[in-house]
């Protein structure tokens, strides 16, 4: 049998590891245990979630090929709570393990009666009842420390905490960062004058020097936190207990300065940005991608010396990949048209051709619905006969009318479900046959729907509806067709081409070799 001697600690005020492990080596030699135990020395707390060295313990009880004999000074060294008690108690269970527990002299196995069960079990109650007090406690404590104004909170930009204790990571006195304090206060100040926007702000106080604390670029997002932070002004925000004012943090600006940034923040939300208010366009509004980099191809509009206007995109370049190449949109509009005049080209023979071949491709559909239908219809039949015979066997009184009228009931209800899951596939069929035949027909009139859109963002969005994946690779559009509409296009194009075995929506991108 093997032996485990587990020690642990969570705090230095507690009884060592190595006074704990001499007490349990005298006391597995009182009980016959003189083999050289196994020992393991841990310094975790017993109340978190994932105690990865008692784990380590446990893992080794359960591939041991013997039983193991665990001593452990006292119940609450091994857990505070019922989590470890059901892992424990199927190994003991098993017969993989017994423990002993010194200070309560308990002796947990195999065979442990109820009352020893329920001293464990008492014991762990009593361990996991003082984490919850000490819990309780601290919480008391925190709020009146903060009733009495301390931060307890991170520090944001701007403010540095001076440790009192490194090792029990306490934090004692609170001051202004001597680097990073002046550019927080002339942050709000430059806010305040309404000049800027957030991504002005930043740039600005990124050219001033301003870094974070691990000497990184702030974000825009930090300096958007940085100018709702109420702490800088004195008040700290508490989830729990709402806003306080606090004592122990300098002040970094005053409560009217921070008030005019945020007088100034309401109004921008208020009053339409530049964003909001431009024009649309046809090929805006995000759907268009850069191919190098993932970001958006945004669009404005150009005037001529001559006055003819224009309008061009190129790549937001937001990540800062690329060099902007300007391209006209009508260039960008030229593949697109070219496959919308192809759909134009279908004729009557070469559309039912196309529904044919599609059909086709779906057999395996249509099939798996016609045999469900034909599989219900049988169901149906047979439970309609069982009902007939039920009512003859009633009739010749075989059984009884209570007995009728519950197997009747049985039958009623299945071939309801069987109706209702008939109507589904046969509504599937006839939904799918609809859908081939909506296809080809949108299809067909593709381009004079897409002409006939009176705004950028109705063609925006037809073009949503058939386009899948467009990119702009340098100065070219490259798209694919969403399905089927890829593989009407394909047999349009070439009407006596089929598909390739097995691939019964090949995609065909789209290149247009004249942009440049």
């Amino acid at each position: 049998m093997k032996t485990i001697i587990l020690a642990r600690v969570s705090t230095e005020d507690q009884d060592s590891n190595s006074a704990q492990v001499t007490r349990l080596k005298d006391f597995a030699t009182s009980k016959g245990f003189a083999d050289k135990p196994k020992i393991y020395e841990i310094e975790e707390s017993s109340s978190k979630a994932n105690r990865e060295k008692l784990q380590e313990v446990i893992e080794y009880i359960k591939k041991s090929k013997e039983k193991v004999s665990l001593f452990v000074d006292t119940i609450d060294r091994l857990q505070r709570s019922f989590r470890e008690s059901v892992v424990f108690d199927d190994l003991r269970k098993a017969g993989k393990v017994e423990i002993f527990f010194f200070r309560e002299n308990l002796h947990l196995h195999q065979k442990s009666n109820s009352a020893d069960l329920i001293r464990w079990d008492m014991g762990v109650m009593f361990a996991r009842s003082y984490v919850l007090q000490l819990s309780d406690n601290v919480k008391r404590r925190f709020e009146q420390m903060r009733r009495e104004g301390h931060y307890f909170g991170p520090l944001p930009l701007g403010y540095l905490g001076v440790a009192e204790d490194e090792k029990k990571r306490l934090r004692g006195e609170i001051l202004i960062d001597p680097i990073r304090g002046h550019l927080i206060q002339k942050m709000f100040e430059l806010y305040a004058t309404g000049n800027y926007s957030i991504t002005t702000l930043r740039n600005e106080m990124i050219k001033l020097g301003l870094r974070t604390h691990k000497d990184k670029l702030p974000v825009r997002s930090i300096i958007d936190g940085t100018l709702k932070n109420t702490l800088y002004f004195g008040l700290a925000q508490s989830e729990q207990y709402g806003p306080y004012e606090v004592e122990n943090v300098p002040r970094l600006i005053s409560k009217d300065l921070f008030d005019r940034c945020m007088e100034i923040r309401l109004k921008r939300k208020k009053t339409p940005s530049k964003a909001n208010l431009k024009k649309e366009y046809i090929l805006g509004d995000g759907l268009l991608k850069c191919k190098k980099c993932g970001c958006s191809i945004s669009f404005e509009t150009k005037t001529k010396p001559s006055g003819k206007v224009y309008i061009i995109g190129a790549c937001t370049n937001a990540k800062g990949m690329c060099k902007k190449e300007y391209v006209n949109e009508n260039d960008f509009l030229k593949p697109i048209y070219k496959v919308l005049d192809k759909f134009e080209t279908i004729t009557e023979d070469v559309q039912n051709d196309l529904l044919a071949e599609i059909r086709k491709h779906s057999d395996s559909e249509i099939e798996f619905h016609q045999i469900q239908i034909n599989r219900i219809r049988k169901q149906y039949q047979d439970i309609k006969d069982k009902d007939d015979r039920l009512l003859d066997a009633f009739l010749d009184q075989s059984i009884t009318k209570d007995i009728y009228d519950k197997k009747h009931q049985e039958y009623a209800d299945k071939l309801q479900l069987l109706n209702i899951e008939l109507e589904e596939h046969t509504d599937a069929n006839s939904e799918y046959q609809t859908t081939l035949v909506t296809v080809l027909s949108v299809a067909k009139r593709a381009r004079s729907i897409f002409d006939g859109c009176s705004e950028p963002m109705q063609k925006r969005a037809f073009l949503k509806f058939i386009l899948q994946n467009p990119v702009v690779n340098g100065k070219k559009l490259e798209f694919s067709m969403v399905s089927p509409y890829n593989l009407v296009l394909e047999l349009a194009d070439s009407p006596d081409l089929l598909p390739r075995q097995g691939s019964n929506l090949r995609q065909i991108d789209y290149i247009d070799p004249k942009i440049t």
